[in-house]
């Protein structure tokens, strides 16, 4: 088996794990553990700059979650987190993005980018988001690494061309079959589709069944406490 894929199953099982043992450690009670262990505190983690630009990326970051987030559908700092960690993972020189909002997610995935020296292309239909992408990806110092399409993604991504290693889904929810049609023979395989929200409450039972019944695909699902996000890897 490649090793990248063995390295991706254990940073997802990884994953798995650590948000099952967040979800327990919530219900704990006050004061120490059930049996004793470690402290909860033990398994907080940020993410530390490894250099000035980072820092500056980190802070824009920072910044948006504050001022930003609110009605404008950008996923939560765990979960952009996540992407970045699966960028360089999986070594990623394109990555897709349906749905840019104000560039939160996408901004992440840049920081996964410059590492691996690879581009981000990102669909947004709301002109005034897709404006405020660009001022984000700007002052966050990424703009070079963002080619950001503004309209329809239905219609624009059959314009794509080229392999796609990473594709992220986090628009129309009732939208994402289609995506997934139209975009995953563009994926290499080896490649990762990731969709955001995949909870009870929002996630397309269509979608669910096409990701989970394709012979082609492997499906884990994480963060199902908070968001939710499905991550299928192209079977090589």
């Amino acid at each position: 088996m490649n090793k990248r894929i063995v390295t991706l199953a254990i940073t997802m099982s990884l994953g798995a794990w650590a948000w099952n043992l967040a979800a327990q450690q919530r219900d704990r009670p006050p004061g120490g553990t059930r049996g004793g262990g470690a402290d909860p505190a033990l398994f907080d983690a940020v993410t530390l700059p490894k250099d000035d630009a980072e820092k500056n990326i980190l802070a824009v970051l920072s910044d948006m979650d504050r001022t930003q987030r609110r009605g404008n559908m950008t996923v939560p700092e765990q979960d952009g987190r996540i992407l970045r960690l699966l960028t360089e993972a999986v070594g990623a020189q394109h990555v897709v993005e349906i749905g840019t909002s104000v560039g939160y997610s996408g901004t992440w995935f840049c920081l996964g980018l410059r590492r691996t020296g690879g581009k981000l292309t990102t669909y947004e239909i709301d002109a005034g988001r897709a404006a405020q992408a660009r001022a984000n990806f700007k002052r966050a110092g990424v703009e070079q690494l963002v080619t950001l399409v503004e309209g329809d993604a239905h219609q624009e991504v059959v314009k794509l061309d080229g392999t796609i290693d990473l594709l992220f889904l986090d628009a129309d929810k009732e939208g994402y079959l289609d995506y997934l049609q139209k975009l995953l023979p563009k994926l290499r395989p080896g490649g990762l589709v990731v969709a955001h929200n995949m909870n009870t409450r929002q996630a397309d039972p269509a979608f669910c069944k096409a990701i989970t019944s394709d012979p082609n695909l492997e499906t884990v699902f994480l963060n199902l406490q908070t968001s939710g996000i499905s991550v299928s890897v192209k079977k090589r």
